[in-house]
């Protein structure tokens, strides 16, 4: 008989797992029980209850400074339905790769043939139809602009020396075709894609030709300081028109160079060459500048503490802040799985404007000066100088299910039975998130993504009138 109702038992066990896994299906979320976290007693009883999320849109004072590699915004959105207007500029300074030697051979001799400024393309955000304009200047010597300084996407304008050196009228759906480009001279040719080429007055190669290696005022071929006191470097500015955003990397030097055509005669022999310079060192900019207007200026203007959506703007952008007031009360349990269920909303042209890469979520203290990560739920890593994270299983990118969804079941727990501070959660887009990790005692950044103002989303926030879509902390737990 003892035997008889093990083999019962056992096999209730089984049915009774079989039945709470058939729930969790039949609820349509992909989401397991964390199985190594149920207590191994008998008579376990599991639940799931949703908290309401207090959702607050805010602008982003954003700090993030570009660096080296990151790609580069340029363009001019008119008018995002739902956003507004977004317009990106660039600035980026460039060397000669022949330091201390001189690039063009025999000084007396050169004859510039043409100047022509390339950029690689990478990607695009916004209408593929619509026509962009960018026109190349340089940038002034009194500018500031240096390659000590790292600058932020809100900083100020550079100013300008000299007229307009350039300009080119695209459409980016072009960028991905392959163009022929004949060289001036020589007749060669050579194939190019995600190339955008700017002709340049051969004035620029003629007083580029008129440097030399002297260790004076026009030496500006005997080292790169020198250079920059002769050529601060470009800005590239997009014209207030169209509706996208092209993205461009200054430090591809197998496609973004300046390079000057000319004929010399060296020993003798007369030749058609060319010599090129490139972004080598620190100095770039990229000016992003958002005017709100629409759904997310009225959101961000409404004065209501919890709002019904959620406007979410890549950085340079906008952010939700996030209260979960219910943890404060939350009984004693154990929580096998604690996430945030976030459903995003159609919204006008959201097939033009786009999702963003992917959302990161913090958490901030009182005084909101210092961001801290989920150092258990989101398993932080030192990477070198950086952090890095399992977005995988943290959470961040658009689920098959259409939600967006993030792991906090050891943030609810420790708030729970260590009665850890319940503290305001901050939802964005960032390219980089500066955070502190208490595991490693620093603060330190996480990579997100390579290019800013890529992607908006409206979200389903706290007080949606559908109470199904709502932004939601969905808790299953066991009761102790």
């Amino acid at each position: 008989m003892k035997k008889s109702y093990s083999v019962l038992f056992f096999s209730s066990i089984i049915t009774s797992v079989a039945i709470l896994f058939s729930a969790c299906k039949k609820l349509n979320e992909s989401t397991e029980l964390g199985g190594g976290l149920i207590p191994p007693v008998d008579n376990i009883n599991t639940f799931e209850t949703y908290l309401d999320v207090i959702t607050d849109n805010k602008l982003f004072l954003d700090t993030t400074k570009v660096y080296f590699n990151d790609n580069l915004g340029i363009g001019h959105i008119s008018n995002d339905p739902e956003f507004g207007a977004t317009h990106a500029d660039a600035y980026f300074n460039i060397s000669s790769s022949f330091y201390p030697f001189y690039p063009f051979f025999n000084k007396d001799s050169v004859i510039v043939d043409s100047v022509v400024l390339s950029l690689s393309y990478n990607t695009f955000y916004g209408d593929t139809n619509s026509s962009q304009t960018i026109r190349v200047f340089e940038i002034a010597q009194n500018a500031g602009f240096n390659d000590t300084s790292l600058y932020k996407y809100d900083q100020a304008d550079f100013p300008l020396t000299g007229g307009q050196l350039g300009s080119k009228t695209f459409q980016v759906k072009n960028f991905k075709d392959s163009i022929y480009h004949i060289r001036k001279g020589d007749g060669d040719s050579s194939k190019l894609a995600n190339v955008i080429r700017i002709p340049l007055p051969n004035q620029l190669g003629t007083r580029l030709v008129g440097y030399d290696t002297s260790n004076s005022s026009n030496g500006g071929y005997r080292n790169d300081s020198i250079f920059k006191t002769l050529f601060r470097g470009f800005a590239i500015k997009a014209d207030n028109s169209g509706n996208a955003l092209a993205y461009f990397s200054a430090a591809d030097i197998n496609k973004t160079k300046l390079v000057v055509y000319f004929q010399v005669t060296n020993n003798g022999i007369k030749d058609t060459t060319h010599a090129e310079f490139y972004h080598q060192t620190y100095g770039q900019a990229n000016i992003v500048k958002r005017t709100a207007a629409n759904g997310w200026a009225s959101y961000l203007a409404n004065g209501l503490p919890n709002d019904d959506k959620v406007y979410l703007q890549s950085l340079p952008g906008s952010y939700a802040s996030l209260k979960i007031p219910a943890l404060d009360t939350f009984k004693n349990a154990v929580i096998h799985r604690a996430e945030l269920v976030i459903n995003p909303l159609r919204s006008t042209q959201d097939g033009i404007f786009i999702q963003p890469l992917g959302l990161f979520l913090d958490r901030i203290n009182n005084s909101a000066d210092t961001a801290f990560t989920f150092d258990v739920d989101m398993d932080v890593q030192a990477s070198g100088a950086d952090f890095t994270y399992n977005y995988t299983s943290f959470g961040g990118s658009l689920k098959s299910d259409s939600t967006y969804r993030f792991n906090l079941s050891k943030y609810v727990q420790d708030i729970i039975t260590l009665k850890k501070l319940n503290q305001t959660l901050r939802l964005f887009a960032p390219v980089r998130a500066f955070v502190f990790s208490t595991r490693f005692n620093r603060l330190s950044q996480m990579y997100i993504a390579n290019q800013p103002a890529y992607g908006r989303v409206v979200l389903a926030g706290g007080n949606y009138a559908v109470t199904g879509q709502r932004l939601r902390l969905r808790v299953i737990y066991s009761k102790l």
